[in-house]
């Protein structure tokens, strides 16, 4: 079979569908292309979150999905930073943002209902899954791409071809795109706890020399309170915990943690990702362009990844408005533009977190405690650091932009 659509999306996570939804207005004929279907799961307390900063929760709300998301999402009243064994601290509240929260914590599972359920809405989109890119060749008019679809070869043309497929994107290293990785060697322990006491909507970053420790907020429900955990380690390290018994690996983060929400009493299903940051040399090629996790894969501390394949989005959608033909050299070259200097602030901030926090050098643990109190004391440095972590610290897509 061969089709002829105006933008074939590779990829159909969370980057890739919000993409799907974010062009629907604008009458394209769209394929979305993704290996695996969604895997199925039920509401639980432990499942895994995301925190939407909020320019992205206003990317979401622009998109129509606000309502469906907003009775799982947990409200960020305030963020509190600190590192083990030092009193400098570094505090944020939405107050101060002017803001009803800094942003929300929401479960992935509800994210993809209320993308799955948005996308069998659109009018023109071709949902193909499970298929596989085996080619992509590139003509100065389409791109043609070779997928098996359920064993199936099937052939489809694009004017425009956007890759939503990952750090380790087919597409990037079908057209031979290079990318800058840094293994970090280490890994995130994801799960969650209920602390005895309630969290009020703070969400906690606690720097240790080994990596963060972070909580984020989560409905509280019949059986108590609850936070995710995200535990940055050495990867050895990582796999080591993983294998304790649930009492000792509680008792472990407990004391990684300290004691600022009470004892945790209870402890949810664990999972470890490896981490590393792969940033694209490109975010274009003839007929191509990349966004999310393609484009740039970060570390996940201060939790910026998500939020900056949102606003990928949401300035694709508004480069694509009223184009022509959606692959031309110039929109092209106006995406790249727009995107280069947001995703260079947050690269080299999250790296540079992730640089000196997780450093046991002597001189360095001095500059980390003044840094924090910095932030805690200077108004110039804390605007701007606020600015980064609601999504803000770059010229802001008009989807997420805060109302007049």
């Amino acid at each position: 079979m061969t089709d002829r659509v105006d933008i074939a999306i590779v990829g159909g996570g969370m980057v890739g569908a919000a993409l799907a939804v974010a062009l629907a207005p604008l009458g394209l004929r769209i394929a979305l292309i993704e290996s695996q279907a969604p895997p199925a799961s039920n509401p639980s307390w432990d499942e895994r979150c995301i925190a939407l900063n909020a320019a992205s929760q206003r990317i979401v709300e622009g998109l129509g999905l606000w309502g469906d998301l907003s009775a799982d999402a947990e409200p960020i009243s305030s963020t509190h930073i600190s590192e083990r064994g030092r009193f400098g601290v570094a505090r944020f509240s939405a107050a101060e943002a002017d803001l009803p929260a800094l942003g929300y914590n929401v479960p992935l599972r509800a994210i993809g209902a209320a993308f799955a359920a948005s996308m069998a809405q659109v009018d023109g989109l071709q949902l193909l899954t499970p298929a596989r890119l085996e080619h992509l060749q590139i003509g100065d008019d389409e791109a043609v791409l070779g997928l098996d679809l359920q064993g199936e070869a099937r052939e489809l043309r694009a004017r425009l071809v956007v890759a939503a497929d990952g750090a380790r994107s087919t597409v990037r290293e079908r057209l031979g795109i290079g990318a800058d990785s840094r293994d970090y060697r280490q890994s995130a322990i994801v799960t969650a706890v209920r602390p005895k006491r309630a969290h009020n909507g703070v969400a906690y970053e606690r720097f240790l020399p080994t990596g963060p420790i972070a909580l984020l907020p989560k409905p509280d429900d019949e059986h108590g309170h609850a936070c995710s955990l995200v535990w940055t380690l050495p990867s050895e390290l990582a796999r080591e915990k993983l294998a304790l018994s649930d009492a000792d690996f509680i008792a472990q983060a407990q004391d990684a943690f300290g004691e600022r929400l009470g004892t945790f009493l209870a402890l949810g299903r664990r999972n470890a990702h490896p981490l590393e940051r792969v940033l694209s040399e490109r975010l274009s090629a003839p007929r191509v362009l990349l966004v999310g996790n393609a484009a740039q894969s970060l570390h996940p501390v201060a939790a910026q990844g998500f939020n900056l394949g949102l606003r990928d989005v949401a300035t694709l959608a508004e480069v694509l408005a009223g184009a022509g033909d959606p692959g031309a050299p110039a929109l092209l070259a106006d995406y790249e533009m727009r995107r280069q200097r947001d995703r260079a602030r947050v690269s080299d901030f999250t790296d540079g977190l992730v640089r000196l926090f997780s450093n046991a050098v002597p001189g360095l643990r001095g500059l980390r405690h003044w840094g924090l109190l910095a932030l805690d004391l200077a108004p110039p440095l804390r605007q701007a650091v606020l600015q980064q972590n609601l999504g803000y610290g770059s010229a802001a897509p008009r989807l997420a932009r805060r109302p007049a």
